[in-house]
């Protein structure tokens, strides 16, 4: 009986040895896979960095984001105030894939919702929450950041070319100025400094492609204020930009048709900035002849950089225009320097052998001469006029400068008022008071003349009306007596003659009607 062996206890047994192993495997596998997870992440796990704001406004720990084109590489994961008690230092856990981007030059910023002139930017930060975004630069390693108060101007993967404008007015500009071409925006302004010599401020500014293939050798840069009106000798112009330029300013630029692809300029090019359009368009001439004009009398409105013409045509400009005293004859002089530009004029039959300083010299002689005149009615800006003068009284002076002198004349506005004061002079002569007394006497014999005459008409027509009540009478009288009878002929020609005297006594009252200054002068001579 002892024997005896119970078929399920030995079932029960057997399960029992068979189950043991399967239950210890299962720990080792979670074992395995936890530790391949955290093997895992602390392989994706990069670097901790610090960054530096001035301010955590929107920033939150393990919500706060750090993008680079807009994929995740970090998160912040703590916050605190810096020892300094001025700024906030933002701990960061980043991605190992950013390990590269952490550089010396590398920048971080806070993206915000954003309204400026240039647009809206950061919208999607409404609903998610501002982020903090990273801009790789070059440099050694680095862990610990400054980060900008204002987002870069230049994005990291912008494609384009830098370039260097020099001005010395910097007005408006500052980073972020639009800048145009044919009213589309194709770059801005970077930055601007002093330069080295101090005498220049330089602005940095970015095109972007394709529209950099355009900045060439003759390309000119001006100030766009958006409404340019000036006021010259041609009257007034006005030039319109972009509204955006109205509003905050903007730097505009042309291509010139001269330059070709080879004439496109290299990166960090250097060129002038000229404060408007009108002054961009100006021809720069190397070859000039300056010389020094006297003209006597006032010069206002004649202002540097008015033109100088010949016939009509733009042939320089006015550079400067000085006030003189000479102490010893106390006289006043008005030097007005000007720049001619011989290249503006087309030769013909040139000789090597004669300069221009000769040909003009030669134009001299046979009468060329400076004249002020009034460009524009509505402005009075004057320029000066050369023409062929021999005859006119030219105006010289005691030439102290160091240009030959151009001989000048007067302007046909001062012909005009030293004329009307020589009139004016020979008037003030005249014995006014005695021929205006002879006027009023001869008035007064006029008035009382049309006073007689008007009696005498106001007689004549009583005696024609007289003459007509007679004269029907007769003829009533000349009706009852006998046709061929001696009184009847008499009659008739009496009659005949008071018809004659009334037609003559008209005709004079007609006349002194219409001259009654006949009374005293008599009859005029036709």
């Amino acid at each position: 009986m002892n024997d005896f062996i119970d078929p399920d206890a030995s079932e029960m047994i057997i399960n029992k040895k068979s189950e043991l192993p399967l239950v210890w495997f299962l720990p080792v596998i979670a074992l395995l896979v936890s530790g391949w997870l955290i093997a895992k992440s602390y392989h994706e796990k990069g670097p901790v960095i610090t960054i530096s704001f001035p301010t955590a406004e929107g920033l939150e720990v393990d919500k706060t984001k750090i993008r680079y084109l807009n994929v995740e590489i970090g998160k912040v994961t703590a916050i605190s105030i810096s020892d300094d008690l001025k700024t906030i230092r933002v701990t960061a856990q980043m991605n190992s894939s950013a390990q590269n981007y952490l550089n010396a030059n590398t920048s971080f910023w806070v993206v915000r919702p954003q309204v400026g002139l240039g647009g809206i930017s950061g919208l999607s930060t409404l609903l998610s929450g501002p982020y903090i975004e990273i801009k790789p630069g070059e440099g050694s390693r680095q862990y610990d950041f400054t980060g900008l108060t204002t987002p870069p101007l230049l994005k990291s993967n912008a494609e384009g070319s830098h370039f260097i404008l020099e001005t010395n007015n910097l007005g408006s500009m500052k980073p972020g100025t639009p800048i145009n071409f044919h009213g589309i925006i194709v770059g801005e302004v970077l930055s601007h400094k002093l330069s080295e010599e101090a005498d220049a401020i330089r602005l940095t500014i970015f095109i972007n492609k394709p529209y950099d293939q355009f900045v060439r050798k003759n390309t000119r840069f001006w100030i766009d204020s958006g409404v340019d009106l000036s006021a010259s000798a041609d009257g007034f112009k006005v030039r319109t930009g972009p509204l955006i330029s109205l509003l905050s300013g903007g730097i505009a630029f042309r291509a010139s048709v001269k330059d070709s692809s080879e004439d496109i300029r290299a990166e960090n090019s250097i060129f002038p900035l000229y404060d408007t359009y009108t002054l961009s368009t100006e021809v720069v001439y190397q070859n000039t002849l300056k010389y020094v004009m006297y003209f006597n009398g006032s010069v206002r409105g004649l202002t540097v950089g008015a033109p100088v013409q010949l016939r009509g045509i733009p042939i320089g400009k006015v550079t400067d225009i000085n006030l003189e005293l000479d102490k010893k004859t106390a006289e006043i002089h008005i030097p007005v320097i000007v720049e001619l530009e011989p290249d503006r004029i087309k030769e013909i039959n040139n000789q090597n052998h004669i300069s221009d300083k000769d040909i003009m010299a030669q134009l001299i002689n046979k009468g060329l001469r400076a004249q002020l005149q009034t460009g524009s009615l509505l402005t009075g800006q004057l320029l000066v006029d050369l023409d062929f003068r021999p005859k006119s009284k030219i105006v010289l002076s005691d030439n102290h400068s160091v240009y030959p002198e151009f001989p000048t004349t007067a302007s046909s506005l001062d012909q005009f008022t030293h004329s009307a004061n020589i009139i004016m002079d020979k008037v003030a002569k005249l014995p006014l008071e005695g021929l205006t007394t002879e006027a009023n006497k001869t008035l007064q014999a006029l008035q009382g003349a049309s006073t007689a005459a008007t009696g005498m008409l106001a007689t004549a027509q009583g005696t024609l009306d007289t003459a007509d009540k007679t004269m029907a009478s007769a003829h009533q009288l000349l009706s009852t007596l006998e046709p061929g009878s001696t009184t009847h002929y008499e009659l008739d020609q009496l009659l005949q003659e008071l018809t004659q005297a009334a037609s003559s006594v008209k005709q004079l009252a007609d006349y002194l009607e219409q001259n009654p200054s006949a009374l005293i002068r008599g009859k005029q001579e036709q």
